[in-house]
């Protein structure tokens, strides 16, 4: 089987994940590294000894033309820019979430892979979870019937990653646009991708980063200083309707005043109920009694060999010429949705869609 040629845009923190999955693909060959912080860019090409290395990907892309696909792994303003600069270099495309900063620059980077004929995946890593894969199997098979209804909940207490997570400029928004999008495409997944119809959205901007207190943040950036702007919400909630009549309840924080952090997938149907907190449980009915269930095995969320997964999907379909328009299209309808969450929370009314 050939062997790609692969490059990777951006080498800050997430970009860790996607290298040392490329370098675990026996069809893969780590080729060439870009970044605009020459620094970074430095380090991350002596840590995996890759010697074509650039700050500028229109550079790299001329330069090298045999590269055949490329992962945008920048902050998010990049995502549209370095995402169209590749396809249009005729490269496939792994982009991590959020697919942009809207659906405006979202349905641009879906136009011009398909006007350029090349593949674009959006890294919603969740769906290649080993949790996602059992509670999937529970619904194929019927367990939960008519799912009508869901929450998901992806919640921090002090968990503002600082650098420019917390720029707006960069990142377009702060938790619902970092964290939100993990939850609200896995539970729309798993209810079987219902097209959304209206949102009704709030956002807060209360605790900021929560710079004064002494207690350490678990989930520091790579690019964290002592300047960092901070305007995002710290806080979002928001109802969002889908055409079949389920609704789903989305509730995230990089900053809360709550006991533990939460992060939680719930979905209830006329047969049954589902929560993964973080192992699955089932509520459901048996011989006129109210019955749980839960697995003999653990079903909580493994980091390991998630992102392998999920590369190893992005390379099947570059070498065997799978179709996977669909994943990108799944990342504009959400990008519609954070669109229409922020809008109605600025207005303070419902947002049709």
């Amino acid at each position: 089987m050939k062997r790609i040629k692969v490059a990777v845009v951006g080498t800050g923190g997430i970009s860790n994940q996607h290298i040392n999955a490329y370098l675990k693909n026996e069809n893969v060959e780590l080729y060439a590294l870009c970044d605009i912080n020459e620094e970074v860019l430095r380090r991350a090409g002596e840590k995996y000894k890759i010697d074509r290395l650039f700050t500028d990907e229109a550079e790299m892309l001329k330069s090298l033309p045999e590269i055949d696909a490329v992962s945008v792994c920048t902050w998010n303003s990049a995502h549209a820019p370095c995402t169209i600069m590749a396809l249009r270099a005729g490269k496939d495309v792994l982009c991590e979430k959020p697919m942009a900063l809207n659906a405006k620059e979202a349905q641009e980077m879906l136009d011009t892979a398909k006007a350029c004929g090349r593949k674009l995946m959006i890294g919603f890593v969740r769906r290649f979870g080993n949790d996602a894969a059992v509670m999937q199997d529970f619904i194929n098979e019927g367990a939960l019937g008519e799912i009508y209804y869901a929450k998901a909940t992806y919640l921090r207490r002090n968990g503002n990653p600082g650098g420019w997570f917390g720029d707006k400029k960069r990142s377009g928004g702060g938790p619902l646009i970092d964290l939100g999008v993990h939850v609200i495409d896995l539970t729309r997944y798993l209810m079987g991708n219902p097209k959304p119809v209206s949102v009704y959205g709030a956002t807060f901007k209360k605790l900021g980063n929560r710079s004064g207190l002494k207690d350490s943040v678990g989930y520091a950036s790579v690019s964290k200083t002592e300047n960092d702007i901070c305007d995002v919400e710290d806080f979002a909630t928001a109802l969002v309707r889908y055409d079949n009549g389920a609704v789903l309840s989305v509730e995230t924080s990089f900053c809360l005043n709550l006991k533990h952090n939460e992060g939680k997938i719930e979905l209830f149907g006329t047969r049954g109920g589902m929560c993964l907190d973080p192992e699955l449980e089932i509520y459901t009915d048996s011989c006129g009694y109210l019955t749980n269930v839960s697995l003999d095995r653990s079903t909580a969320l493994s980091f390991d060999g998630l992102f392998e997964k999920e590369i190893g999907y992005f390379v099947d379909a570059v070498i065997n010429d799978k179709d996977i328009s669909s994943i990108a299209e799944d990342g504009v309808t959400l990008m519609k949705i954070l669109d229409a969450i922020y809008k109605s929370a600025e207005t303070k009314q419902e947002v049709r869609l």
